[in-house]
């Protein structure tokens, strides 16, 4: 195959060298990326955010107009004259207050009283049920963001015309259950350090004690000799040019500020290859540490502590990416998750045990925003699960599945999540 300097230079070709990647070995790297480009049609690309831990739904989005919430909660309840109001009855972690123009302007919706039916406490098992896209069964293998990436039309519109190598990615460690399947999907541990290990070898693989410059210069030497032999001096270039590009040196834009953090990081990246144009397709990214059993708010004031803390890093972090994609973000769809939630009661211990429905955020430009979607169940005594959960309102199939295919443009609900029933009708509205 012989890829002209004028196919390199158009989109993906400048797009690649604006990131500074190299994922795959050898042709079928060059191959994919080069063939991927050039299409003239807008990506649609969800980004997916898993709160590993059992992120506190009640304290994520507040239900500040309802009493019960500081009779069963009296020591860390967020108190009403702290919260970023949305409503009048609902309001932000006063941490999340970065997503608070962004609600107002309407490309931020929240789903309350959201997560999995499966009725599980373990952490183990309710993250694999909620990224397979099958709760309380173990029978399916693959991730159901897999299989949306490999049920997108585009893909099968043009199978002959080869897939991007970065149509499924996951940004900050390894492949998550949501992303192994036949998507072919690549885990970046971080691009900065992301390239070519070896030369001779068949597979990806993370440079080790390299620099991505390390990486191009492998590139660099097999490609000119193998990959794009007959174009000479122009191919020479364009190796050239994709060496000469470090991704440490990326600078957000419109003044975006990420975060200090593994999830700002991994969404300062992702935003680099959307914005590179080079096929983004489903991006995960995740953060852990929620799983608050003590402690949940520190000297009695809600915006310190651990669970303030790591709201404040998912609230500047998605006001970043949302700010640094600007127009971009008209399409991109953001999803952020938690296996599930936690008690209604505060616990001995100032903190809250392992619950059942959560709070779930939607943010990007299709999304119909400045709403908290969902059926409220209420949290007196009578109407908790299992006397003393949120109870479960909203099946998160319905939220996941509406965005795959009203933004993605996946077809079939069935394929994309074996074994649910809810249909279209169960979809809340949020595009």
């Amino acid at each position: 195959m012989n890829v002209s300097r004028r196919l390199f230079l158009k989109n993906g070709g400048v797009a690649l060298a604006s990131v500074g990647l190299a994922p795959m070995l050898g042709p079928s790297f060059l191959q994919r990326a080069a063939l991927a480009q050039g299409t003239g049609k807008k990506k649609k690309t969800l980004v997916c955010v898993f709160m590993r831990g059992a992120a506190d739904g009640l304290s994520v989005v507040v239900p500040h107009g309802e009493a019960e919430l500081y009779r069963a909660r009296p020591n860390i309840a967020i108190p009403r004259n702290q919260v970023v109001d949305l409503d009048g009855f609902f309001g932000l972690h006063p941490s999340l207050e970065p997503l608070a123009k962004i609600y107002k302007d309407g490309h931020l919706a929240a789903v309350h009283a959201c997560g999995s039916p499966s009725s599980t406490r373990s952490h183990f098992d309710a993250m694999d049920y909620m990224e397979s896209g099958t709760p309380g069964s173990k029978s399916v293998h693959d991730g159901w963001l897999a299989r949306a990436a490999m049920l997108c039309p585009e893909d099968r519109a043009n199978v002959k015309a080869g897939k991007s190598p970065f149509k499924a990615v996951a940004l900050g460690g390894g492949l998550p259950t949501a992303l192994k399947g036949d998507a072919g999907a690549l885990a970046i541990p971080d691009l900065r350090t992301f390239g070519i290990n070896d030369p001779s070898a068949s597979r990806f693989a993370l440079a080790s004690g390299s620099s991505v410059a390390g990486g191009f210069e492998a590139l660099y030497d097999q490609a000119v000799g193998d990959v794009l032999h007959g174009t000479g001096k122009e191919s020479f270039e364009a190796i050239k040019m994709l060496k000469g590009i470090n991704p440490a040196r990326y600078t957000p834009a419109n003044n975006a500020s990420y975060p200090n953090g593994k999830l700002g990081e991994s969404l300062k990246q992702i935003a680099q290859l959307i914005k590179a144009d080079v096929g983004v397709e489903v991006a995960f990214a995740d953060i852990g540490g929620w799983d608050t059993h003590a402690n949940q708010i520190q000297n009695g004031a809600p915006t310190q502590g651990n669970l303030a803390n790591k709201l404040r890093e998912v609230g500047q972090a998605l006001a970043a990416l949302y700010t640094d994609l600007g127009d971009k973000m008209d399409d991109v769809v953001v999803l952020t998750m938690s296996e599930f939630g936690r008690t209604v009661k505060q616990n001995g211990t100032g903190g809250t045990d392992h619950g059942h429905a959560t709070c779930f955020f939607a943010l990007g430009g299709a999304i119909k925003g400045g709403k908290v979607y969902g059926d409220w169940p209420g949290l007196a005594p009578e109407k908790l699960y299992e006397n003393r959960d949120l109870a479960l309102t909203t099946d998160f199939r319905a939220v996941f599945g509406e965005v795959a295919m009203k933004h993605l443009g996946v077809s079939s609900l069935e394929k994309l999540f074996p074994g649910y029933d809810g249909g279209v009708k169960s979809f809340r509205g949020l595009i």
